[in-house]
């Protein structure tokens, strides 16, 4: 967590939404008061088409955060995501760490949250089972599970697990047993068209793009690795820090599946939503600006940046012309420079 929240945990490029405008509509014909901001998302409505991304839990100062955020969740109505809960596995002393939320947020959307390396085997490891995965879900009584896939910052890690052999069977094969809701998350690298097809064949319910942008793991692990005095660990690292796609790249790519997009990595305000959203997300999904937040100044803190974030959005829905979130898919927008760049080499 405290890696996280260096500023040397961004990566060197940035997610794309600079290269997205939204066109102007200088008749909006919208009545401000009017505009509603709410999104309906894997069955239930929202205050806001926002989530808590997965950040925290299984360490000391996690449960604290995890508690603040989710009061936030509850409060504003939005989803929230659990940081990987692995470790309430190997350590039941950690459970509480990721409890916490669901007893700070009884009536909140929480998403339990796996990695889907260690639903294969790895060496030393057997595959979690069903049982374990359901342990995990009843932890928090999730509403969903979200499988994240981090194949660069399993690279990164000198302990990281590689083997990869398997992933969408697995996902596939959880998605057809649990009764919830499964979330497909890239953690930073991005989805391209192919891999977010794949995974709408495994029965995913929603796809989280994580693209190039925002955090950055190969940067956290390089400064892990640094501490450590691990030069080929940092080496790799650095090679890694600026790999994937960007995230507006990803939530066009992603969309064309008809899946609901979450469009994370590089939010940072209102209008970078609203941006995403005219791409072809559903949502977008906001980690390390929270994550500061709630770091500086607790609830109070959070809430101040919950409300710039509803401002910006209804300012960028009225200046569009845009009553609803449907609406604001809809919005005229340009797309310029790099973005514009990658979706024509890759016929988008």
């Amino acid at each position: 967590m405290r890696l996280a929240a260096a500023p040397t945990a961004q990566g060197p490029s940035g997610p794309g939404f600079d290269d997205v405008t939204l066109v102007h509509c200088a008749l909006p014909e919208v009545d401000f008061d009017a505009i509603d901001p709410t999104v309906e998302l894997l069955g239930r409505r929202f205050g806001l088409p926002l989530t808590i991304a997965s950040m925290t839990g299984g360490h000391v100062g996690g449960g604290e955060v995890n508690a603040i955020l989710g009061r936030a969740a509850e409060r504003w109505n939005v989803p929230m995501g659990l940081g990987s809960q692995r470790a309430a596995l190997r350590e039941a002393s950690l459970r509480e760490s990721y409890a916490v939320a669901r007893r700070e947020a009884p009536n909140a959307f929480l998403m339990a949250n796996i990695g889907a390396p260690q639903l294969v085997r790895q060496p030393g490891n057997p595959p979690l089972t069903l049982a374990e995965v359901e342990d995990l879900v009843a932890m928090i009584r999730a509403d969903a599970v979200i499988v994240h896939l981090n194949p660069v910052q399993e690279l990164a890690q000198p302990e990281g697990d590689r083997n990869a052999a398997g992933w969408a069977d697995a996902i596939a094969r959880l998605a057809g047993d649990l009764p919830l809701p499964v979330i497909a998350k890239e953690t930073g690298g991005g989805v391209s068209e192919a891999v977010a097809r794949r995974l709408a064949a495994t029965g995913v319910a929603a796809i989280d793009v994580g693209g190039r942008g925002g955090t950055s793991f190969a940067a956290i692990e390089g400064s892990r690795a640094a501490e450590q005095g691990n030069e080929r660990a940092g080496r790799m690292a650095a090679a890694l820090a600026g790999w994937g796609i960007p995230t507006a790249v990803s939530i066009v790519l992603a969309a064309r599946t008809g899946l609901p997009v979450i469009g994370t990595g590089g939010v940072r305000a209102g209008v970078d939503a609203a941006r995403a959203i005219a791409l072809g997300a559903v949502a977008v999904g906001v980690a390390r600006p929270l994550l500061l937040a709630a770091l500086e100044g607790g609830d109070s803190t959070v809430d101040a940046w919950f409300d710039r974030f509803r401002e910006e959005l209804l300012a960028a829905m009225f200046l569009t012309g845009s009553t609803t979130i449907g609406d604001l898919r809809r919005a005229e927008r340009v797309i310029t420079g790099a973005t514009r760049t990658w979706l024509d080499a890759l016929g988008a």
